[in-house]
């Protein structure tokens, strides 16, 4: 079994060992690509903390009216096809779609620009950080709860010196996994985003393209993309 996660890898790196390997690695479309990459996943990252924690907290410690639906909704992503929900957020937002022909009208086009990779990326690695936060919150002891209630503490007092300290590592964890799934995202952002180099070419981009041109850029920046992922884990 370990065998299948690790011989895969070893592969790649193997092959990709040639005089050109540093030519391919760090050329101008390779570095675009990867400074790309983490921007948009870093975004990504940043806006699933900040409105994720909350709707977690929420999700949990409310009573919300059709709860079980909403977090459906939430977890949708993890499970659909990537291709589908560049499909769904290009039938959304695109310039001739539901909602894109509206924004049109006030001079906003999503399709193919940067924004729109970090709509995708939000799309399917969001639900990650959510799902995580809110096994967090659910995991804390409901005395220590009671405990800040008989203090005189406010609901922004325990969500702010009560949850959010107790669940620190848990939250880590989702924004870790958010990051990575939004670093490799491909499926939703080809479709919604496209592929044009340093405005919407992330790494996958660019590692799709190099296999249709050149399998030695391909496995280049295949390498640069693992390691950066295993500097993040």
């Amino acid at each position: 079994m370990l065998g299948l996660f690790l011989l895969p890898l070893l592969a790649v790196f193997i092959r990709s060992i040639n005089p050109d390997f540093f030519g391919y690695a760090f050329s101008k479309q390779a570095l675009d690509a990867l400074k790309l990459s983490l921007v948009t996943s870093t975004i990504t990252t940043v806006c699933a903390i900040l409105f994720g924690t909350p709707l977690a907290y929420m999700l949990v410690n409310w009573k919300i009216r059709y709860k079980s639906w909403i977090e459906l909704l939430i977890d949708l992503p993890i499970v659909l096809p990537p291709s589908v929900a560049g499909l769904a957020l290009l039938i959304a937002f695109g310039r001739r779609g539901l909602f894109g022909s509206y924004l049109n009208l006030v001079g906003v086009s999503l399709p193919f620009t940067t924004a729109a990779v970090v709509m995708a990326q939000m799309f399917v690695a969001a639900p990650l950080f959510i799902r995580s936060a809110r096994v967090g919150f659910t995991n804390i002891d409901k005395q220590l709860e009671e405990a800040a209630n008989v203090e005189g503490a406010n609901r922004w007092q325990m969500f702010r010196e009560v949850m959010l300290p107790l669940t620190s590592k848990t939250l880590l964890s989702g924004a870790v996994l958010a990051w990575t799934r939004a670093l490799g995202e491909f499926g939703a952002t080809i479709l919604f985003a496209g592929n044009l180099q340093g405005v919407t070419q992330t790494m996958p981009m660019a590692i799709y393209l190099g296999f249709e041109r050149n399998l030695g850029v391909a496995l280049a920046l295949t390498v640069m993309l693992t390691l950066a992922s295993i500097v993040l884990l």
